[in-house]
């Protein structure tokens, strides 16, 4: 069956107030929705969603709980989650790209409803199980797929480093008397912390610390190392753990901390995929198979960042789902001016120029992250690949590691802005609670900071496409397999490029905008390396150089080559979507470029493309026209992004467009809503304001 006809995964939306807006629509919500989902992703998630639906240990609470009570909620759906052995019993039988994808399918379906389930699941079972496989041997298999029987966590930042991780300093020490080895932690600064699933309940931790043989330090390795006694939860001896406390989000994790005072674990913890402590000591480094190992290295290093750029780019979509529903019902004013036919705020010009470049934003990098991942996943499976030469490997470890360091930024930054501009437009009503608006911000917020600091990984971008500047320059091969940067090639043509536009509609066009971006990125790695090479003049060190030339270029270079990246990955897509899809969703992937180039305007001025100002007349004027012409398919692009209501879940953003009814119930059923407050007799003063008499 087409799946476009398959009412148990798309079904038909109850008639209500969105219809007017859904009946403008050029085209078949449910034909673009395959543009932007896989079929058997989708037909996976939905398959999540509806199971976790009808059972009730994922019953939303209509109250706000206590912490202690939201970490044994969430501890217990976690249990429930992995019992349902998503997406198959046999999910190892299944080939490794195939595998990660539908598993990945059914993180992100999990983190659209549970995110502190999602996290703790991602975290405690399926990073740590991963890097088990990719860093460990045989003799950690038993860990690798213990499922339920064992919750586990990943301890790496410390409270004085987090991402200089070579000044970490906790220790390893080997022991070649007993064969163990001693792990130390020196003063609290040193101490793990921010690690999730420690606070209260794993019984396992994969550390990382520095490995001391014979009194010396061969850098940062990891161990499993036992924390807790899983009969009693009890830390072991030698062991100081605690909860990081209560945090403004995501309190169903229970971020920990831990301290470690000459704790002994066997030789064996050591996770000897790459590198081995002999018994008497040696310290040895296996590089025999190195395909192999850039690929466990590409797979830690990026399968986090990969996962947390899908999780935002649900985020995104919800946040938009909710305030563009909100304002095809929500009516205020009136163009006459007596009131009688108030106008939906989506028929406002401001409120299309503050809400569709968001929606735009969430179908471009939609499709950037769903076809990326496949990038990113047939990389690790030619890592591993007997046949993989070594040097074209390593060249598409770096691109991807490059890539990864500035999308992960772009899409956290996007859907951190999307959600304050989603909540404001939604007024005063975006501000309850059943909303969501406000949960979506507070699960949005962390993302900026762990996997990597979005303002330090723009850094290992811009590092990267600045060697790849100096290859060409120096007459080098440009190493860029994936073709992220191919255009350096033509730097010289490009460099000299003048903005030509005659119109309004120039400016309309895939080349035009893919054109700009050529442009500005190669104008600000031209201007990285100048401020960098007068700093290095002056006679001062690399560090100093490079950290003085991150304000208004380096940085500024990653976040473009990442919307450029984004673009180029939308546009390929783009060739193969049907005949009567091809107008809107050209139309969205223009907003979305024209949008981002009108925040970088500064430099087509500054480095000289254009003196002219009708560029960024025109580039404006253009944005607008492409909202409008928008404003007839929104309801329905959104219907074609949406997930469920369940999903969802916002009393404003119901796809019956029943805004009132639904706030009316939401507000006059809610818990306590008309009832006396317990505390009323505290409050009130009981002594006579006057005395009354009758006249009677």
């Amino acid at each position: 069956m087409d799946l476009v006809d398959d009412k148990l995964v798309l079904g038909d939306f109850s008639p209500g107030a969105l219809d007017a807006y859904r009946k403008q629509a050029k085209f078949n919500w449910k034909r673009l929705k395959l543009f932007f989902e896989d079929e058997d992703m989708l037909k996976t998630k939905m398959k999540v969603w509806k199971t976790l639906e009808n059972d009730p240990i994922f019953e939303r609470p209509e109250v706000e709980l206590t912490t202690d009570e939201k970490k044994r909620r969430t501890a217990m759906q976690l249990r429930r989650y992995i019992d349902y052995k998503f997406p198959h019993k046999d999910i190892r039988k299944i080939p490794y790209k195939r595998r990660t994808r539908l598993l990945m399918a059914c993180n992100e379906a999990l983190n659209s409803t549970f995110p502190d389930v999602s996290i703790k699941y991602a975290l405690g079972v399926g990073l740590f199980s991963n890097t088990i496989v990719t860093l460990g041997t045989e003799r950690h298999e038993r860990y690798a797929f213990a499922g339920n029987k064992m919750l586990s966590c990943l301890a790496l930042t410390e409270i004085a480093h987090g991402s200089n991780t070579k000044q970490m300093r906790t220790t390893a020490t080997f022991d070649e008397k007993t064969q163990e080895f001693i792990i130390n932690t020196p003063d609290f600064q040193a101490a793990k912390c921010w690690v999730g699933n420690l606070g209260k309940q794993c019984t396992i931790a994969l550390l990382f610390a520095q490995l001391y043989t014979k009194k010396q330090c061969h850098g940062l390795h990891a161990f499993v190392v036992p924390i807790r006694n899983p009969n009693t939860l009890m830390p072991y001896p030698g062991i100081v753990v605690g909860d990081m406390g209560e945090k403004i989000g995501l309190n169903g994790i229970d971020n920990g901390f831990i301290m470690f005072n000459n704790y002994r674990v066997p030789r064996e913890s050591l996770l000897n995929r790459t590198a081995d402590v002999t018994p008497d000591g040696e310290y040895e480094s296996s590089f025999t198979d190195p395909g192999k190992i850039l690929g466990a290295a590409l797979e830690n290093l990026s399968m986090g960042r990969v996962g947390i750029m899908q999780e935002n780019s649900n985020n995104l979509i919800c946040a938009i789902t909710i305030a563009v529903r909100y304002a095809a019902v929500r009516k205020q004013f009136s163009s006459n001016g007596n009131g009688d036919e108030e106008l939906p705020i989506i028929e406002y010009q401001l409120h299309q120029w503050r809400l569709f470049p968001y929606m735009a934003a969430a179908a471009v990098l939609r499709v950037f992250v769903n076809n990326f991942t496949e990038t990113y996943l047939n990389t690790i499976e030619k890592s591993t690949s007997e046949s993989t030469e070594l040097e074209n490997l390593n060249e598409m470890v770096s691109e991807i590691h490059a890539m990864v360091c500035s999308a992960k930024p772009l899409l956290t930054w996007t859907c951190r802005d999307a959600g304050q501009e989603c909540r404001e437009a939604c007024g005063g009503h975006g501000f309850l609670k059943c909303a969501r608006l406000g949960e979506l911000r507070a699960v949005n917020d962390p993302c900026v900071t762990y996997e990597g600091d979005n303002n330090v990984l723009v850094q290992q971008t811009s590092n990267w496409l600045l060697r790849q500047w100096y290859a060409i320059n120096s007459g080098e091969k440009l190493s860029s397999p994936l073709g992220s940067c191919t255009f350096f090639v033509h730097h010289k043509d490009i460099s000299i490029r003048k903005y030509c536009a005659r119109s309004v509609s120039d400016l309309q066009t895939v080349d035009f905008i893919m054109s700009c971006y050529e442009w500005l990125i190669l104008y600000l790695i031209q201007e990285t390396d100048r401020k960098l090479q007068n700093i290095l003049k002056s006679g001062a060190d690399k560090f100093t150089a490079r950290n003085n030339t991150q304000v208004y270029r380096a940085s500024i270079l990653s976040r473009a080559f990442a919307e450029y990246t984004a673009l180029r990955y939308y546009w390929m897509k783009f060739v193969t979507v049907p005949s009567d899809l091809k107008n809107v969703v050209e139309k969205l992937g223009l907003l979305y470029g024209l949008s981002c180039l009108d925040k970088h305007l500064t430099y087509f001025y500054q480095g000289g493309y254009t003196n002219d100002p009708n560029m960024a007349v025109n580039i404006r004027e253009s944005i607008l026209q492409l909202c409008d012409q928008l404003k007839p398919d929104s309801i329905a692009v959104i219907d074609s992004l949406a997930p469920p209501d369940y999903v969802v879940h916002s009393v404003l953003g119901k796809s019956d467009g029943k805004l009132y009814e639904n706030l009316q119930t939401a507000i006059m059923h809610g818990p306590g809503a008309m009832s006396r407050p317990s505390w009323w007799q505290q409050i009130v003063d009981t002594t006579p304001f006057m005395k009354l008499q009758s006249k009677l």
